[in-house]
């Protein structure tokens, strides 16, 4: 049995962001990249899944993306707050999916939040600052695209 009732989180618990985009995926990632870059996040890991199980296990699927984002001072914040455990789930990653061809979807969850719920990191008005920090970083982002 699960510690978190899956059914009983609300995608904002977990500050989940969804957007349409109508433009090739190659583009798509590029708009997604500058937007969240404008918003103060960089790229540290990036990585195609489709790519990779297309290659590796002939798995036919349509283009995927992901771009692990960070903000450093809000990473080095977190790390502290959680005692490094933040870490474990670094990067804030940012997924690029194709739908079907001219249709992207893109999805961000938040690692901040989902750490506070699952215990890695702490209930405390730090990790709130934090939370809300990052929240109005990816509000910004989502606003660029």
């Amino acid at each position: 049995m699960l510690p978190i009732d899956p059914s009983a989180i609300d995608p904002a618990d977990i500050g989940e962001k969804r957007a349409t985009l109508e433009m090739d995926h190659e583009t798509a990632v590029e708009h997604v990249r500058e937007a969240f870059a404008d918003a103060g996040f960089g790229f540290p890991v990036e990585f195609s899944p489709s790519e990779l199980l297309n290659e590796k296990v002939d798995a036919d699927r349509d283009p995927y993306y992901v771009l692990g984002a960070c903000n450093p001072a809000v990473a080095d914040r977190a790390l502290d707050a959680s005692d490094n455990r933040m870490g474990g789930l670094f990067p804030c990653n940012v997924v690029v999916w194709q739908e079907e061809p001219g249709v992207q979807t893109v999805y961000h969850v938040s690692i901040m939040r989902i750490a506070r719920l699952t215990g890695m990191a702490p209930d405390d008005d730090e990790m709130a600052d934090i939370i809300a920090q990052t929240g109005e970083l990816v509000e910004e982002a989502y606003e660029n695209l």
